[in-house]
């Protein structure tokens, strides 16, 4: 019965580890409409925090082609 009573503690243990886990993982330049991905999508919109000037064009070609090695042509 120990033995029963200790997995039982050990299962509620991990299932509330794996929640806190995925409570604290807050993605820190994401916004709210976000999904899961390591990567956010292009442009200002997708950012948690509004940029306080308006964006240009090489700051939306240079946004746009995070993380390829290449540098956009326009820049």
């Amino acid at each position: 019965m120990a033995l029963i009573k200790l997995a039982a503690l050990g299962a509620l243990g991990y299932v509330g580890y794996k929640f806190y886990e995925k409570q604290k993982a807050d993605h820190a330049a994401f916004a709210d409409n976000q999904g899961e991905a390591d990567v956010r999508d292009a442009g200002p919109e997708s950012m948690r925090d509004k940029p306080k000037r308006g964006w240009s064009k090489a700051d939306e070609a240079s946004d746009q082609s995070f993380p390829a090695s290449d540098p956009p042509a326009n820049y």
